[in-house]
């Protein structure tokens, strides 16, 4: 029989995606954002997907594993450690869920500096309570095949004795070999007028991963920026008479935007903006514009199979808030051998 698992803050179902395909069999997901809970749903079910604020949930069924990423907001604040803090709320909320479905395993993922917070301080000692003994520190999700340099803080809460971190040996991934296959010029720049219930409510969906090649239609001066910036360059190639006032008087920092991907290299964190080039490493590597949608998601290593819902933007936010199919994977495999 399949392991079970529970993913909480599941976004659109990055981790449940690599636990799926290690066998792992989904019993409960819980997200509060209606897009990335309807393309949760679109992939791995309704039944079990449950689309409100953790809070409220009080039906929890037992698991093996629970897993997911609980949104922290108090990471320089070192001082009190007050357990009634409201930012402290969420990751209370995932050990509750822990508490009631009894699992033999917890993967928590977050922000690097979590780990110097003191949500984590706060969550060791409650974990240790409930009879966790806990593994941390930071992995690279190039490390395990996928192509970008996204580095995470994973916490493993284990009662079946102690668990590592997976060590990662895979040799890296250029983006090249993630996206080099799609067209130069993305066919349109609208997703397709679909809609579909869920929850209760309409939502734009379901689309095919190509139906999220989208492009955009740069400005002229946009354009003659992209033209100026080599592959592995940004702002600083761009000559004085293409920069915008902020840049030319800020001669250091934000060295990513503006900046172009290297086609042999993982690409820096993808994060929820990157079809604005403004906004970090997004250029193509060859071609003169950002990335499209699809290609964002190919940086995921989510499959072309996997189905989206919601708007351009609600979108983007999905793929850029997963955590890597491929690095997701590694993990549930991981974590089974130790079941």
């Amino acid at each position: 029989m399949a392991h079970t698992v529970i993913d909480l803050f599941s976004g659109c179902g990055g981790m449940t995606a690599g636990f799926t395909a290690a066998g792992f069999r989904p019993v409960l997901a819980v997200e509060h954002n209606l897009h990335a809970a309807a393309t949760y749903a679109a992939n791995f079910g309704l039944s079990h997907t449950v689309c409100a604020d953790i809070a409220t949930v009080s039906d929890v069924p037992s698991a093996d594993v629970v897993i997911g990423g609980p949104p922290c907001q108090g990471f320089s604040n070192l001082g009190s450690r007050d357990v009634d803090d409201p930012r402290n709320q969420l990751w209370k909320q995932y050990l509750r869920v822990v508490c009631a479905a009894r699992p033999a395993v917890f993967v928590v993922e977050n922000v690097d500096r979590f780990l110097a917070s003191s949500e984590f301080a706060l969550l060791v000692a409650e974990a240790d309570r409930l009879g966790y003994t806990l593994s941390s520190g930071t992995l690279l999700a190039a490390d395990f095949g996928v192509p970008q340099r996204r580095k995470r803080a994973f916490v493993i809460g284990s009662r079946i004795g102690p668990i590592p971190l997976p060590v990662g040996s895979v040799p890296w991934v250029g983006v090249g070999d993630a996206f080099g296959d799609l067209p130069e010029r993305p066919p349109t720049t609208r997703l397709p007028l679909s809609t579909v219930e869920v929850f209760g409510t309409r939502v734009p969906g379901r689309f095919k991963s190509l139906d999220l090649h989208l492009g955009r239609n740069p400005t002229a001066l946009s354009l003659e920026r992209y033209r100026h910036i080599p592959p592995g360059g940004g702002r600083f190639d761009l000559p004085d008479h293409l920069l915008p006032r902020c840049w030319r008087e800020k001669k250091t920092g934000t060295t990513d935007v503006m900046g172009r991907m290297r086609w042999d290299q993982p690409s820096l964190t993808i994060r929820t903006e990157f079809y604005k080039p403004e906004k970090g490493q997004y250029l193509h590597p060859r071609w003169d514009r950002p990335i499209t949608h699809l290609e964002a998601a190919r940086l995921q290593t989510f499959p072309d199979t996997f189905e989206w819902c919601g708007s351009k933007i609600e979108i983007a936010r999905q793929i850029g808030n997963a955590v890597p199919v491929r690095l997701a994977h590694a993990l549930a495999t991981h974590v089974r051998d130790y079941l």
